[in-house]
């Protein structure tokens, strides 16, 4: 039997008080020991054992964070966590046992299960306490919350934000401010008052409990937030992924972990466009940066590929609709221009930036679409879909010429038109990202080297969709791509005591910026250099200063100022990585990329498989697993698909469904035997098996030849 207390009056003693307002932490909070559970565009942030204390935790529906901190504690009893287990995505359980409750021996006899999922706008959580002892136990169990609707960006540069005080209702408490709302709301087995109480800003449900050997009590809790003020993006309209269920079956059971993970956190983090329900992309990652980012949630769409092109289609088709139409210095919108971020509003950040609700701020969003949409297309995009974007690439690769090469140099590159927003506007878009070799960093205007390489590839692909859909204009496009190889070629090349490589980037006096750094990788396979310089690249790339770590350091530790935990000058970041697996791959040096791809393979199980943003660069000689970055997001999208890159490049795996031609090439790895079925090919699924010795057989419905193996 189990009775609930009555209608509180006063609030019950706790064994350790909580704060009244959201703590100053001084900084960005740390999350890499926050469990997330998500369904974007919504995710709970907890504590490993379940509770919402931390600066960062909380229940969050868009851009703000609804409720503030969830705290389950036990009169008389010592709560102590055992277990934390991802069930999926959108579902986590926590285990706990209590301690000095109904004990005959040291063996603790009352456990504590809590079963946490998400789904959009709300949060379930069942608590269940079990009996396993022979004695009669009885406790009271109060549930205690607060709110504090703080702002996302308030939450990340640690702000103070007030609490609110709840009302409560029976079983129902309630925070509420300006156009938003918040409800917590608990039931059990029993029908009698649950008993909410308030204390300042502090609800609170008490339940007297009373467990007869072997007996269960169970109590849910649902949290909904509301709002008349509609986020940017939707969730998915249905829980269905884009893409079949990926299975993989490898000799490496750390990749197929991985994998595993990575396309169930992806199938969460979609996002819908509510111009256009239908058309999904990926938000760039949670806590920071559940939203639409076009670098981001275009490279993830690309590293899909293999999967399908629906999620391509729909990323294209979302930022289409927001390709920029005029010039607006204070958005830094301009004609064909793809851009930066969306946001609910202007982000005020602690360093005085300042970034609009809709921000262009990127040198390279715009060539990364238009190699989007060509690759999607020989992946077997539909054409009428293709057709119908043509116009925004025609637009997309007149910026190219006309806006993105102000200066008619034959180069991108970018300045701070604001003085407010982004000072680098590149993928690694930290102030300090862009540096000399001795540490020091680079002035603007900046032109750099991987910006290139997308925008020749961009040039060339774009040619190509416009001679196959008859449009005019391709030889002007590849004329430019032949413009802009030379320019580099006589601009970027730097010598050191191990021979040539491309400097990062060049600066305001046109001086190349001559770090060695990660960027070398997004050269490969993009047309830009000829097989001698991407011979040299390849073999810069595997140099330990680069890639002794788990993955690829984004800044080689020969570098004056390297820091194996600095955001962009020493870190790895797992899709970096696999970029230059990728261009490996592409390039011809399959060993390379095999060696590159384990070492990112290696830093699953340090993360549960499921990769984060980034992470330490420290040498796995020196560790054997790597260290959080303790800021970074997980999961993130273009990390998580990753382990999908991964795999196309091991596989040799290309596409040319106008061509009629799919390729497999594997590379020797300690991955075989291998067998990937769900993968897609031009609407069909196309199973892949690699046998120990590299044999390879493929088995689809698809009209096209296969070569380097055996079709079923």
């Amino acid at each position: 039997m189990t009775q609930q207390s009555s209608q509180q009056t006063q609030f019950p003693a706790q064994p350790q008080d909580l704060p009244t307002t959201s703590p100053q932490v001084g900084g960005q909070p740390f999350v890499h020991d926050a469990v997330l559970v998500l369904w974007a565009p919504s995710f709970v942030a907890s504590r490993p054992d379940g509770d919402l204390t931390a600066p960062v935790d909380g229940f969050y529906h868009g851009d703000r964070r609804f409720l503030r901190s969830l705290r389950i504690t036990v009169d008389g009893a010592d709560l102590a966590p055992t277990n934390s287990v991802p069930q999926s995505a959108d579902r986590v359980t926590f285990d706990a046992v209590l301690r000095g409750i109904a004990q005959q021996t040291p063996d603790p006899t009352v456990t504590l299960l809590r079963e946490r999922s998400v789904a959009p706008q709300q949060f379930t959580e069942t608590l269940s306490l079990t009996n396993h002892g022979a004695l009669h136990a009885r406790l009271t169990v109060n549930v205690t919350a607060e709110s504090d609707f703080a702002t996302m960006d308030a939450v990340k540069s640690g702000s103070s934000t007030p609490l609110l005080e709840p009302r409560g209702e029976r079983n129902r408490l309630t925070w509420s401010a300006q156009a938003s709302q918040m409800s917590l709301t608990a039931r059990t087995d029993d029908a009698s008052d649950t008993g909410a109480s308030i204390l300042g800003t502090r609800g609170t449900f008490s339940f007297e409990v009373s467990l007869a050997p072997g007996e269960s009590w169970s109590c849910v809790l649902e949290g909904r937030a509301d709002s008349s003020v509609p986020t940017p993006f939707g969730p998915a309209p249905h829980p269905d992924r884009l893409w079949k269920d990926i299975r993989l079956e490898s000799a490496d059971g750390d990749f197929t972990r991985l994998v595993g993970r990575s396309e169930q956190d992806l199938a969460r983090l979609l996002l819908s466009d509510p111009e256009a329900p239908g058309d999904l992309f990926a938000g760039a990652g949670a806590p920071w940066y559940l939203t639409l980012f076009g670098r981001d949630s275009l490279w993830t769409a690309r590293m899909l590929l293999p999967l399908g092109t629906e999620l391509a289609a729909g990323t294209l088709r979302t930022l289409a609709r927001r390709q920029g139409r005029v010039s607006d210095p204070a958005t830094e919108e301009q004609p064909g221009k793809i851009l930066h971020e969306v946001r609910a509003e202007t982000q005020e950040l602690d360093d005085g930036t300042r970034l609009p609700a809709q921000y262009y701020g990127t040198i390279d969003a715009t060539p990364l679409w238009i190699c989007l949409l060509h690759d999607a297309w020989r992946w077997g995009m539909p054409s009428t879909e293709v057709a119908a974007l043509l116009p925004n690439l025609e637009a997309a690769l007149e910026w190219l010429v006309e806006y993105g090469d102000p200066d008619g140099d034959g180069l991108l590159e970018y300045i701070d038109s604001t003085g407010t927003g982004l000072a680098n506007q590149g993928w690694k878009d930290s102030g300090d990202s862009v540096r000399f070799r001795d540490g020091s960093l680079a002035n603007p205007p900046i032109a750099l080297c991987e910006v290139q390489a997308y925008a020749h590839e961009a040039a060339v692909a774009g040619a190509a969709l416009l001679d196959a859909f008859d449009r005019p204009g391709s030889d002007r496009y590849r004329a430019w791509a032949t413009r802009l190889q030379v320019a580099f070629r006589r601009s970027f090349w730097v010598f050191d005591e191990h021979g040539r490589y491309p400097a990062i980037a060049l600066d305001e006096d046109r001086r190349p910026v001559d770090a060695v750094t990660s960027n070398l990788g997004h050269l490969l396979g993009t047309g830009l250099l000829n097989p001698e310089e991407e011979a040299a690249v390849a073999d810069r790339l595997l140099t330990p200063g680069l890639a002794d770590a788990f993955g690829l350091r984004t800044y080689a530790t020969s570098n004056g100022g390297y820091n194996p935990l600095g955001y962009h000058i020493g870190s790895v970041w797992p899709h970096d990585t696999a970029i230059a697996v990728q261009g490996l791959a592409r390039a011809g040096f399959p060993d390379h990329a095999r060696r590159l791809a384990e070492n990112l393979i290696a830093a699953g199980p340090a993360f549960d498989s499921r990769l984060p943003e980034l992470f330490a660069g420290t040498a796995r000689s020196a560790s054997a697993r790597p260290a959080p970055y303790p800021a970074s997001c997980r999961p993130q999208a273009w990390a998580a698909a990753s382990s999908v890159a991964l795999l196309q490049a091991l596989l040799g795996l290309q596409a040319d469904v106008p061509a009629g031609v799919l390729t497999v090439s594997p590379a020797m790895s300690r991955l075989l035997p291998l067998t990937v079925s769900g993968l897609s090919v031009a609407g069909h699924e196309l199973t892949v098996s690699v046998a120990a010795d590299g044999s390879v057989r493929t088995q689809t419905s698809a009209s096209v030849e296969v070569t380097g193996g055996r079709t079923d």
